[in-house]
């Protein structure tokens, strides 16, 4: 991963980054902003009169990159700042991560008048957007190495810097996990790999329960989803419980490894990214590594309920009736809507067992989130407006997007059935918003305390912008750990 330090003095200036605001009022153009470091001789002027040639605006995401051959520097990067709050250097510092790809260093002079915020944001869009995932024999494309970030006080941005690194170093371990082929990726392998993640953080402590245990214990949407297949499914339970804690979250996210829809198997093109569906384990998980590494006080347990959907002699049915844990009964319309088969166990565990202050669920769960909010936007549902204000706000904060949906009482009389106590997937429409309404019915007395995200089109792009990479994008893990630092 992309190494930063922190200095209080240049140790080398072969490649310098400079910032430039957009003009104020009455200024002919964009602006260099005066950093805490002297420039080399020359530099300054040189700047002023490049930023309107270049036809550099400031706004954040512009670059330009100025050679100067057997000059020190010998290459000059001035970059757009924008507005200068936290989201314009994030996307200021992917910009730049971008145009500076395969260079071994940068010298970054900082503003002397640069918030922690701004500092924060710059790191997380330097290592975000220099993520790289390849698993073939030719060498991924080429990212930058090395950056130092040259400020008047550097003990400034200690906290920032090393808060961003880890919540940076948590986003690509999702989309790692999200990233890898199926072909390696089963309940089991994700299992393994979040207990090599936890090995060694204090206070972090792991469960996995593998298919007898969860069938003995009445995991029912669990072993149903997971019986097609000849991997098994697996409930991580994942629990960081700091000394103090006087909050305790519940983070459930979907982990289906791979879905092929079951019988109710998917065309050719709707599944050939399925090996993205467990993007909800991966973003719980990070989160909960996160807030243990940051030492949050607030005590968070995950479950990630792991399952392959596959089509066999062994898969479930439509028509089949699943007994919950619980207690509580689906009549299974679809087998390919099988993730809150999986999510109703993991809830109904959750309140039983663990009962939380507040509960939180992330799931690729339904396409219809992308019809309505399109591919960057999040649906989420909560009866509670504090609740859903206060992680809106955090999202927002993370530079990740989401917008809150109804979640109306007329369209609960759909998933009522005649066999079951529910339908897992009525056929009226309404999708994302049935399934919210169909989870929502095994929180019991946690209902308004409960947060919903239906995050199934931004967990994935097909093209780099800002801090994204093509491919996963980790969302969720800098929202979330955002929402929990306001939690202690």
């Amino acid at each position: 991963m992309l190494a930063i330090r922190l200095l209080a003095e240049p140790e080398r200036l072969d490649v310098l980054a400079l910032p430039v605001r957009p003009a104020a009022e009455a200024e002919p153009s964009a602006q260099p902003v005066p950093v805490a470091a002297v420039l080399p001789d020359g530099v300054a002027d040189e700047l002023a009169a490049l930023v309107p040639v270049a036809q550099l605006g400031g706004d954040a995401g512009q670059t330009w990159t100025q050679v100067r051959p057997g000059r020190v520097p010998a290459r000059l990067l001035p970059f757009g700042i924008g507005a200068g709050d936290e989201a314009a250097w994030r996307r200021a510092g992917a910009a730049l991560a971008r145009t500076a790809a395969g260079t071994e260093h940068v010298t970054l002079l900082l503003p002397a008048t640069a918030t922690p915020a701004a500092v924060r944001g710059l790191v997380e869009g330097l290592l975000l957007a220099s993520y790289r995932f390849r698993l073939g024999a030719d060498r991924a494309a080429p990212a930058l190495s090395a950056v130092d970030l040259v400020a008047q006080d550097p003990a400034d941005y200690v906290d920032v810097v090393a808060s961003a690194r880890t919540t940076a170093e948590m986003t690509r371990l999702a989309r790692d996990l999200v990233n890898m082929p199926s072909s390696v990726k089963n309940p089991e392998w994700f299992a393994g790999q979040v207990a090599d993640a936890a090995a060694g953080v204090p206070d972090l402590h792991l469960r996995v329960r593998e298919p007898d245990e969860l069938a003995a214990a009445g995991f029912g949407g669990i072993i149903a989803v997971g019986a097609g297949s000849a991997n098994g499914p697996r409930l991580v339970e994942l629990d960081w419980r700091p000394a103090g804690a006087r909050m305790h979250v519940v983070l459930v996210g979907k982990g289906i490894t791979f879905d092929t829809g079951g019988i109710s198997i998917k065309p050719r093109a709707g599944m050939k990214l399925m090996r993205k569906d467990m993007g909800g384990a991966a973003a719980v998980v990070a989160a909960t590594l996160g807030a243990a590494m940051l030492r949050l006080p607030v005590r968070v347990t995950t479950l990630a309920p792991l399952a392959e959907n596959m089509v066999s002699g062994a898969a479930f049915r439509p028509g089949d009736v699943i007994r919950h844990y619980g207690g509580a009964t689906s009549e299974t319309t679809n087998s390919d809507a099988e993730g809150r088969l999986v999510l109703a166990d993991a809830l109904a565990y959750a309140v039983r067992e663990h009962q939380p202050d507040l509960l939180v669920d992330l799931a690729t769960l339904t396409g219809a989130n992308a019809v309505a909010l399109g591919k960057r936007t999040a649906a989420l549902y909560s009866e509670d407006d504090r609740l859903a204000g206060d992680l809106l706000a955090a999202v927002d904060a993370a530079g990740e997007a989401a917008w809150r949906m109804p979640l109306p009482t007329d369209y609960v009389d759909y998933l009522s059935s005649d066999l079951a106590d529910l339908y897992s997937a009525p056929d009226q429409g309404a999708g994302s918003v049935v399934a919210a309404l169909y989870l929502r019915e095994f929180l019991g007395e946690l209902r308004d305390r409960w947060v919903h995200v239906d995050m199934s089109a931004p967990s994935w792009t097909e093209g780099g912008d800002a801090e994204l990479t093509p491919g996963a994008t980790g969302w969720g893990v800098r929202s979330l750990l955002r929402w929990l630092d306001t939690l202690g």
